[in-house]
């Protein structure tokens, strides 16, 4: 099973008021295991950046004016998601994001039922506690000194560690899923025991294979151990 654990900053909260995407951070698993394959990419919005967003992220209108706009890095950003399950904390807001550059360009949009929202799980799971990111880090003991202030991809490795922990913990199927490439173990012909490159020493001394060897013989020619 791959899934993106995804996180966007943009230039505001509505895009049908003009605000854009200005980054866009993923974290690939496998089976709930970092591949280690990530996607990072800073988007130049076409638009000033607001005060209140640039408190948010700190990405201004100098450091964005040089990157590719959104246009130029659908095709990539659409290959690299493909059909996965896209993790995301609050997927509303950036699926809202996301299919409306999307729809902009006339491209497909993502399905909405492609999100898993880990702050939909978090509030389920702790109802009435604190459900925001830097909450769930303190309650996992996940170390987020670095995050002073937003940014995509560490948010989205930040989010990473707590969807496992919100899951059940890291490997929650304790690694048992087949990896990339594997055949799973559904058929009797995937998986054949090898024979061992050096025999294991027999365990039995002496004295027991004789007392078995006189055992067998008061049992006569019936007996088990003589057929075959």
């Amino acid at each position: 099973m791959r899934e993106i654990v995804m996180d966007t900053e943009t230039t505001g909260f509505d895009p049908e008021t003009g605000d854009r995407i200005v980054e866009i951070g993923g974290v690939e698993l496998f089976n709930h295991v970092p591949t280690g394959r990530t996607y990072h990419q800073y988007i130049n919005p076409e638009r000033s950046m607001p005060k209140d967003a640039f408190e948010v992220h700190g990405l201004g209108d100098d450091f964005l004016r040089d990157k590719p706009v959104f246009a130029k890095i659908v095709d990539d950003f659409l290959e690299f998601v493909s059909d996965a399950k896209l993790v995301i904390h609050n997927a509303s807001f950036d699926m809202k994001f996301l299919n409306a550059e999307l729809r902009w360009l006339k491209k497909p949009l993502l399905p909405w039922e492609q999100a898993i929202d880990t702050l939909e799980i978090a509030r389920k799971k702790f109802p009435g506690s604190p459900a925001s990111l830097d909450a769930l880090c303190r309650r996992f003991g996940i170390d987020n000194s670095s995050r002073t202030l937003h940014g995509a991809l560490l948010d989205s490795e930040i989010l990473a560690e707590v969807y496992l922990e919100l899951i059940g913990g890291k490997q929650p199927d304790f690694a048992l899923a087949p990896a990339r490439g594997e055949k799973s173990a559904g058929n009797a012909e995937d998986w054949r025991p090898s024979r061992r490159p050096t025999p294991l020493p027999s365990r039995i001394t002496e004295e027991e294979k004789a007392a078995h060897a006189a055992f067998v013989e008061k049992l006569g020619d019936g007996a088990l151990w003589l057929k075959g």
